[in-house]
């Protein structure tokens, strides 16, 4: 019932601004170098509180994930929400051996949230091994990009678009956004991978 009602909602409110297509108002698309528009940000791997405390609190810079790597990225609502933890990245970590076969450096899931939630969520659905998890605690990372929504009407306000990116040293070389972020259609393993040359 409350998938249906984000559904309706979503729905409502793109018919209500006009927009066919979310992905029209993104200010990435192929051919984007991540590096030279969000400059000087980082993010924050998954761990746990004590693990941040020791590290002093330290954050990974965007040019430790992406320069000179290939790397798939996929965007979530959050943490511990419906169809990310029982569809979107069950769906990578079925498929990593494909992401490596194809010469992937790292297959990374990242949201609008802290790294010690995403950190109990990763463990929760036994994937660390498999994809590296990134908080975006504050957004600015999804801000810079302009893949953020507002889905304040699901309690959980400013998040991240539901999509995947193709990278390489830095350059998207392929970009899926969902219309719809409650479903995965495009944004998927198998879409993505058929994108890696």
């Amino acid at each position: 019932m409350a998938l249906t009602f984000l559904k309706r909602t979503m729905n409502s409110l793109c018919a209500v601004l006009g927009i066919g297509n979310s992905s029209s108002i993104h200010k990435v698309a192929p051919g984007t170098d991540i590096l030279s528009i969000a400059p000087n940000l980082s993010l924050q791997k998954a761990c746990t509180w004590d693990e941040a405390f020791n590290s002093n609190f330290s954050t990974t810079p965007l040019e430790d994930i992406f320069k000179d790597k290939k790397v798939v990225i996929f965007g979530i609502l959050g943490a511990f929400t419906g169809i990310c933890s029982d569809e979107h990245v069950p769906n990578y970590k079925n498929n990593i051996d494909k992401f490596k076969e194809k010469g992937i450096d790292s297959v990374i899931c990242v949201a609008i949230n802290d790294p010690y939630t995403m950190n109990e969520w990763a463990e929760k659905l036994q994937a660390k091994d498999a994809i590296e998890f990134y908080g975006d605690f504050n957004g600015r990372f999804h801000k810079s990009l302009k893949l953020v929504t507002d889905l304040s009407h699901a309690l959980l306000g400013t998040r991240s678009e539901r999509y995947s990116a193709y990278v390489v040293d830095g350059k998207i070389k392929a970009l899926h956004v969902e219309r719809d972020p409650t479903v995965v259609t495009v944004s998927d393993a198998q879409t993505i991978l058929k994108e890696i040359i």
